[in-house]
């Protein structure tokens, strides 16, 4: 039979690979014709005036020297009053092509100020752009001139109004202190009385103009001819070439904005001068510009300008500042002149120089607006009554009768007398003040003694002052007027103080706060010992005195009016050490104190972290280190033995620990005794400072029994105590030899008496055993007043109470004991090595201790000498 196969069913592909090729070519296709029609740039039209130096297919356009844009042609517009430029911009650029987007030509440009556009010698002209904000556009207008501000210059701009422009042309430098800061970037008419110049000064140099800078102009040569003599003023070269303007920083802190305005003044002693007043003349045939306005010989000012009115001749004159004070609204002026007669001649320099304006300061206080009469002649002083006052001083300054009082140098006044006060305890001074200056003696106001030469070297330096011949003849006083403006009476006392420095110094002693603090010793102090905080000076020692009574010191301080803050309830002082090193093993440390501290001595003002309690809010202690400060230490007083081994420094402590030390040692005048004072550390004060607490020497005793407070050896006898019970407190305590028997007894301990005929070798410290345990000791013996017996003072740990009873027996276990007979031969009798070469007690107990026979402290004990048989089988059932 034929086998027929089966045919074979093959899926018909529903996509060929094939069709990819002309999908991603036109993908390609789209992406090159989106990105042509993206790169070909975008076309924007600028109208300027004119089409010169404009070429088509040359002119770039540029930003910040970068081409982004070219001329592709330049058609006349339809009102024939420019051209349109069309320029295709690179399409980068479209986020800048603004309606405030500004276009200007740059071509070269020379003037007296400088060279601008002098790149395009050599490339040709260029359009120059500048991005705007706006809505976006492609018609601009173009600029005639470039902004006064181009791109990538950063400053202020500022306005300067003046009523006429003079030499000043765009790029005319803005100086400060004739250095060159800035330029004029433009100018306008504002109105037709007045031109608006604006200047641009760099980033760098903004800070020095403030808002009440003063701007004035320095252009060109200046030149002031008079019979007062010729001067010549120019700021510099470029200035007389270029024209100028400079300014100062006037004196507020505020940084001018851009765009604040200010007043372009004609120089600088219209700027920066002083007051501004007018004078009313009837007649100005001898007045000038320029005139000089004089007080006591010395120029203070000078006539600006002056001008017919119907009051008269208007004279406005303006007086530096520094004499600003002189004028007053009740000041007065009269003209003068050289004066020629029979009696002779007066003031014959002024027939070349010409007259001069003499001004008479007043009393009363200064205003905005002042206008005076100027007078024909000078006023009648005679008048006017001087001020009489009393000056008094603590000691003769060799100042002679008729000697100045000055101020400032001026003479102001004479000295008309000098006589000792009553009391003979000070030095008077009569003076006269004259009339004009009575204004200046206030309340509050003080002279000082002129000295032909002073020298002053302290750790700051050395100053030299020195003054005129005829102080070093006659001596002198200056006034040193105060801030109040409450005039002195006449006939009143002031005070004549040694030097500024020590009236300042007295002054602020007033204002300081005092306080008194309490010392062991004068602690190296000195009257000026500076008051440091956080090595920050604060205040200083005034005074230190000794108090006999108690053997200390107070140390008077005054803290700076504004430093009072710091005083406080927990407040600390301590003494200041010149140097304090520190040695760890993690290194050394050395902390340096200021020089003025380490050679005169300080204290340091520091802070407890909680609270105090002080006695007084005026009175602290001084500790001797900030670590006692700390501690906010007490002071006690000791007396110990004349013996006694301590020195400073040596501890006080109680079981061992330390709660104290003394600070100062020293013997008694009748050599009987040492006196010491010492520090009780805070957290232990309370406890060791009441009434009935005991101090003792602690040294060190050696016997066969050891060695008792072994440190002794190296460090040296300390003081121990037992705190006291009591509520009254005390300060000053005497030191034992050695602590009372029961001094280290526990207060739990069963303590009772021993008798005995001897002591034998029994010494304090002897323990007693039970069956060879330790139970407790011997604390102290006594020989009774008869002379018959020795008392035993001991004492039983309380865990071992109830091992004894009356009915325990104790015996002397000390050594070794031999007892020989003749019949019963020879009995050695030891006990432990320890009670061979220390000594020792034993004890053995019948009954079981009951509360009926149980041992009190007033029980005496025979002790016995050896031990009996029948004590061994003693061995009751003893329970706590």
């Amino acid at each position: 039979m034929t086998q027929i196969e089966s045919p074979k069913v093959v899926k018909k592909k529903l996509f060929s690979p094939i069709w990819l090729l002309p999908v991603v070519a036109l993908i390609l296709g789209a992406w090159l014709g989106v990105k042509s029609i993206k790169e070909s740039g975008i076309e924007i039209v600028i109208h300027f005036p004119s089409a010169a130096g404009i070429d088509i297919g040359k002119t770039l356009v540029k930003y910040q020297g970068l081409t982004v844009g070219k001329v592709s042609d330049i058609g006349i517009d339809d009102d024939l009053k420019g051209v349109n430029v069309k320029v295709v911009m690179d399409y980068r650029a479209d986020p800048f092509l603004n309606k405030n987007t500004l276009f200007w030509l740059v071509k070269p440009k020379a003037s007296i100020t400088g060279v601008e556009g002098l790149d395009t010698l050599f490339s040709g002209n260029y359009i120059a752009i500048q991005p705007g904000d706006g809505r976006s556009t492609t018609e601009f207008e173009a600029q005639r001139e470039a902004p006064a501000i181009l791109p990538g210059s950063e400053g202020i701009m500022v306005e300067l109004k003046s009523p006429k422009l003079g030499s000043i042309d765009v790029g005319s430098p803005v100086f400060f202190r004739q250095v060159p800061v800035g330029s004029v970037v433009s100018y306008r008419l504002d109105g037709n009385k007045q031109i608006i110049i604006s200047a641009f000064v760099q980033e760098q140099y903004t800070h020095l103009v403030h808002k009440d800078s003063r701007f004035w102009n320095v252009s060109g040569l200046k030149i002031d001819a008079s019979l007062a003599g010729i001067k010549v003023n120019t700021e510099s070269i470029a200035s007389i070439l270029a024209g100028g303007i400079s300014f100062d920083s006037g004196s507020e802190t505020e940084k001018a904005q851009n765009g604040d305005t200010y007043a372009l003044y004609q120089d600088e002693q219209t700027a920066i001068g002083g007051v501004l007043f007018t004078l009313t003349a009837d007649n100005a045939e001898d007045i000038s510009e320029g005139t000089a306005l004089v007080y006591r010989g010395i120029t203070v000012g000078n006539v600006e300008k002056k001008q017919l009115s119907e009051q008269g001749v208007l004279l406005n004159i303006r007086v530096e500042h520094q004499y600003k004070a002189l004028i007053t609204p009740d000041s007065r002026f009269w003209l003068s002149g050289a004066e020629l007669s029979l009696k002779g001649m007066k003031n014959v320099g002024r027939l070349i120089t010409g007259s001069v304006i003499n001004v008479l300061p007043g009393n009363q206080s200064p205003t905005e607006q002042m206008r005076f009469e100027l007078a024909a002649k000078a006023p009648d002083l005679l008048k006017d009554a001087k001020l009489t006052l009393k000056v008094v001083a603590a000691s003769h300054f060799g100042i002679a009768n008729g000697a100045q009082v000055r101020y400032k140098q001026l003479p102001i006044g004479a000295i008309t007398g000098v006589n000792l006060s009553d009391d003979f305890a000070n030095v008077e001074y009569q003076i006269e003040i004259l009339p004009e200056f009575k204004h200046l003696v206030t309340q509050g106001s003080f002279f000082v003694p002129e000295k032909a030469l002073s020298i002053n070297a302290t750790l700051e330096g050395i100053s030299v002052a020195t003054r005129d011949l005829t102080t070093m003849l006659e001596g002198a006083i200056s006034l040193v007027p105060a801030k109040n403006s409450t005039l002195i009476e006449a006939n009143s006392s002031l005070a004549l103080h040694e030097s500024i420095e020590s009236a300042q110094a007295q002054f602020a002693q007033q204002q300081m706060l005092s306080l008194t603090l309490n010392s062991i010793d004068g602690a190296d102090l000195v009257a000026g010992s500076p008051v440091y905080y956080k090595k920050m000076q604060v205040g200083s020692v005034s005074t230190v005195e000794w108090q006999a009574d108690a053997d200390t010191f107070a140390i008077n301080i005054n803290i700076d009016k504004k430093f009072t803050p710091l005083i406080k309830e927990n407040t600390l002082f301590w003494r200041n050490s010149a140097v304090k090193i520190n040695a760890s093993l993690t290194g050394v440390d050395i902390d340096v104190a200021p020089l003025k501290g380490a050679i005169n001595g300080g204290i340091t003002l520091g802070h407890h972290d909680k609270n105090i309690v002080s006695s007084s809010p005026t009175h602290y202690q001084l500790y001797d280190s900030e670590a006692l400060a700390l501690m906010q230490a007490s002071v006690i007083e000791l007396t110990l033995p004349v013996s006694a081994k301590v020195s400073a420094k040596t501890a006080i402590r109680y079981q061992g620990h330390q709660i104290g030390e003394l600070s100062q040692v020293k013997l008694d005048p009748a050599l009987t005794t040492l006196k010491a004072k010492a520090y009780l550390y805070g957290d232990y004060a309370a406890h060791f400072s009441r009434a009935d607490s005991e101090y003792f020497i602690v040294d060190a005793q050696i016997s066969l029994a050891g060695i008792r407070a072994p440190e002794t050896l190296i460090t040296g006898p300390y003081i121990g105590v037992i705190p006291g019970k009591t509520v009254p407190t005390a300060d000053k305590f005497i030191v034992k030899n050695h602590a009372r028997l029961d001094a280290n007894v526990p207060a739990d301990a069963i303590k009772f008496q021993l008798v005995d005929s001897q002591l034998g070798s029994i010494k304090v410290g002897t323990p007693l055993f039970f069956r060879g345990i330790n139970i407790g000791q011997v604390d102290g013996y006594q020989l009774a007043d008869s002379g018959v017996d020795i008392t035993l003072f001991v004492h039983v740990d309380a865990q071992y109470g109830h091992l004894v009873n009356k009915t325990s027996q104790f015996w002397d276990a000390s050594g070794i004991k031999l007892d020989v007979g003749l019949f019963s031969g020879a009995q050695l009798e030891t006990q432990s090595l320890e009670t061979i070469l220390a000594g020792g007690i034993a004890i053995a107990t019948k009954d079981v201790t009951t509360d009926a026979n149980r041992l009190s402290e007033n029980d005496r004990v025979n002790l016995q000498h050896t031990m009996r048989e029948e004590w061994a089988e003693w061995q009751p059932e003893q329970t706590k």
